[in-house]
């Protein structure tokens, strides 16, 4: 069975299970996507990523892809491979010389990996077929899971506009205090706002 690869779309507040986030992937050739349910700690570390922001100290990711290039391990792929029951099951591809090595994993922690090692992701016809939402025209999604309008980053949308009193230089400031506090949800929204501001 042939293997379809998804890219990172974004994370939304997850309108089903309180405190939870929906990863929402994509298929690279196609409009089908595939919203997976994960927790705020999961979330918040692939959107560091995403974000290409640097905390101040490695992050549990972080020193899994330190430890593994330490011993000259290498993840080259992660594959998204069974879905049981609503949850989805992956492993990660890893080499080491001649030796390929498979690893099982929880989603959210092979995504939050494969982002930092950038290297593909993929699954099958069949589990994309059961999981899979189409987008309208309008942009809405068709699954409750997802908001109409997911976000890249792990914020509130009222908090948006909460930084559009500063200047771009104070700005600079309070992403560099977000980053070194460790509050990566802040860090997300000032850099958005720079983004916005540059536009």
């Amino acid at each position: 069975m042939g293997k379809i690869k998804l890219n990172v779309l974004g994370l939304s507040y997850s309108q089903t299970q309180t405190g939870a986030y929906a990863l929402v992937l994509s298929e690279e050739d196609g409009a089908r996507r595939i919203p997976i349910i994960i927790g705020g700690v999961e979330a918040q570390s692939i959107a560091i990523q995403l974000e290409e922001l640097e905390p101040p100290r490695p992050l549990t990711h972080d020193l899994f892809k330190s430890f593994a290039e330490a011993f000259g391990v290498s993840v080259v792929e992660v594959n998204i491979y069974r879905l049981e029951e609503g949850i989805f099951y992956s492993e990660l591809i890893c080499e080491k010389g001649p030796s390929r090595i498979r690893i099982d994993s929880r989603t959210s922690d092979a995504v939050a990996i494969a982002l930092r090692f950038r290297c593909p992701i993929f699954t099958t016809e069949e589990i994309i077929e059961k999981a899979g939402i189409v987008l309208s025209i309008e942009g809405e999604a068709e699954d409750p899971l997802i908001s109409s309008q997911p976000e890249s980053e792990v914020s509130k949308p009222e908090k948006r506009s909460q930084f559009t009193e500063y200047s771009v230089s104070q700005l600079d400031g309070l992403l560099e205090d977000a980053i070194r506090d460790e509050d990566y949800e802040r860090a997300s929204l000032i850099r958005d706002e720079i983004g916005r501001r540059g536009e």
